[in-house]
C-alpha cells in the first residue's frame, strides 16, 4: 500500500481539490499513510514588482501558509500524519520536485473534466502524470 501521498490543492478552486483529498484520505486509511498537502504559489513577475508593496511576497507566503494550515487541520484524518508544503514557481514542476524531494509513491490531484482549452494549451494534471516518478491519480467527479 502507499506510505506517502502528496496531494496538491488549489486554494482558489476549493471544488476541485475537495476531490483529491477526499481520495487521498480514503486511499491512506488503508495503511495509515502520510498525506501532504502542497500548494504551489507563481512568483510575482518583476514588471509587477513597482505596483505591489514591498513585502507583498511575504505577505502571500504567510496568508497562504495559514489557510493551507486550516486546510489540513479541517482533514478527517490524524493530524499527526498530515503535513503541509508551500512552494513558489511552476505548478507541475514543483509538484514533481515535491514528490520526489518528499518521497512521495502517490500523487493524487483533483482535475476538471478534459475540456478544448486543456486540450490546446495543456493541463497540469496531465504533465504531471507524464513526469511523475511514482504513481498518479487523477480524481474527477
Amino acid at each position: 500500500m502507499y506510505h506517502k501521498i502528496l496531494v496538491p490543492i488549489d486554494l482558489s478552486e476549493p471544488e476541485m481539490s475537495e476531490k483529491g483529498k477526499a481520495a487521498a484520505i480514503e486511499l491512506a486509511k488503508m495503511g495509515k499513510a502520510q498525506i501532504r498537502l502542497v500548494n504551489i504559489q507563481a512568483m510575482t513577475p518583476l514588471t509587477f514588482m513597482d505596483y505591489v508593496p514591498a513585502d507583498f511576497d511575504a505577505q502571500l507566503r504567510s496568508n497562504t501558509e495559514a489557510e493551507l494550515a486550516k486546510t489540513a487541520a479541517s482533514l478527517e484524518y490524524p493530524k499527526e500524519l498530515v503535513s503541509t508544503a508551500l512552494r513558489m514557481g511552476s505548478v507541475y514542476v514543483e509538484v514533481l520536485a515535491e514528490a520526489e524531494e518528499w518521497g512521495a509513491d502517490l500523487i493524487v490531484i483533483g482535475s476538471h473534466r478534459p475540456s478544448m482549452s486543456t486540450y490546446l494549451l495543456g493541463s497540469n494534471a496531465k504533465t504531471i502524470v507524464r513526469h511523475a516518478k511514482c504513481s498518479v491519480l487523477v480524481a474527477r467527479n
